[in-house]
């Protein structure tokens, strides 16, 4: 349930930031601040896999935006983050707690969302074990056999793959991941689905949108995954650019995503790029998407504080102090855009 009430607020979110197009529409979207854009892309899977999905969307921002838009790629969702941090990616990707570190750390700007091809406001979590196997069916299963079987985690600063289960599975249950398994690893979500299809891990995180990828990459070995733990809904990942591009450019890039696949005489083939992308059009978002990333965050930072027998009670009482305080400004953010969202 905190979940689905934090999505909420997401959601009051993007729609107190409005869903209005930019003034300066499609008939001229051209660059003339910038020669070239590096658009940046969490390693969800293989940079192969990645390529054939996002080759098609970025030609044609290359094309409307009239500078050559180069891919830009990483071993893990740091590389992203750093590129933002010393201008080496302009525009990126993210999923929301990356996203969160990119504003904090990277100079980065939430000004999109993605929007699923259902049209569903995000996506979720998962836990996946092979679909042959009748030990494992749900969390209590994994957590009483914990010592004997190998779990791949996600990337550190992946939402789906870490954040989310990290809180729900593991800090909800008083168990750290990294010490209750025989063995732990960590990978991106195409490597995790392939280790749990082959036998090589017994249970790794995943989520929805990744799952079905899967299906028509790898169909057969899609075949062999079931699932034993859903979280709530995630809300759907944002688009951020660095804050240090030029206004122009800024404008012209927001028009680009956001009447992409909208209005316009390709606006059918756009629609089917974006099927490719597992996406429908974009919407309009800001840094207040992050929000409920930011409570998930500072929950769990609470309640490991909370079960920290070492810490001084003095020096403990402070920090949650901080974190009382932390969440009370972001409930209180949180309360005025449900105020303006249901005001316009």
């Amino acid at each position: 349930m905190f979940l689905k009430r934090l999505t909420q607020v997401a959601v009051a979110a993007a729609i107190a930031v409005g869903s209005a197009l930019p003034a300066a529409a499609a008939e001229d979207m051209k660059i003339t601040s910038m020669k070239e854009i590096n658009f940046g892309i969490i390693s969800t899977e293989s940079t192969q896999n990645l390529k054939t999905m996002w080759d098609p969307f970025l030609a044609d921002m290359s094309r409307k935006l009239g500078v050559e838009v180069k891919a830009f790629f990483a071993p893990d969702y740091a590389g992203i983050i750093q590129g933002m941090r010393f201008d080496k990616v302009d525009v990126a990707w993210y999923g929301n707690k990356s996203a969160m570190e990119a504003v904090d750390r990277a100079g980065g700007e939430i000004f999109a969302q993605t929007v699923a091809a259902d049209g569903s406001p995000g996506y979720w979590s998962l836990l996946i074990t092979q679909a042959d196997r009748t030990d494992l069916n749900t969390v209590d299963d994994m957590l009483a056999k914990a010592k004997d079987l190998t779990f791949s985690n996600g990337d550190p600063n992946s939402t789906s793959g870490f954040l989310v289960p990290s809180y729900y599975v593991f800090a909800q249950n008083n168990v750290d991941a990294r010490t209750a398994f025989k063995r732990t690893l960590a990978a991106n979500h195409e490597t995790n689905a392939l280790a749990v299809a082959n036998g090589q891990v017994d249970v790794a995180t995943n989520n929805t949108e990744n799952m079905a990828r899967l299906e028509k990459t790898f169909p057969e070995k899609a075949k062999q995954i079931k699932v034993i733990w859903k979280s709530p809904l995630i809300p759907a990942d944002p688009i951020v650019w660095r804050t240090s591009l030029p206004a122009e450019a800024k404008e012209k890039i927001a028009s680009f995503f956001l009447t992409y696949g909208v209005e316009g005489p390709d606006a059918e083939k756009e629609k089917a790029v974006l099927q490719g992308l597992t996406w429908a059009p974009f919407r309009k978002s800001s840094n207040d998407q992050l929000i409920p990333i930011r409570q998930l965050e500072l929950f769990r930072s609470k309640a490991k504080l909370e079960a920290d027998t070492a810490m001084a009670a003095d020096e403990k009482a402070k920090k949650i102090a901080e974190i009382d305080a932390q969440l009370d400004a972001l409930n209180k953010r949180a309360a005025e855009i449900e105020k303006a969202a249901k005001a316009s």
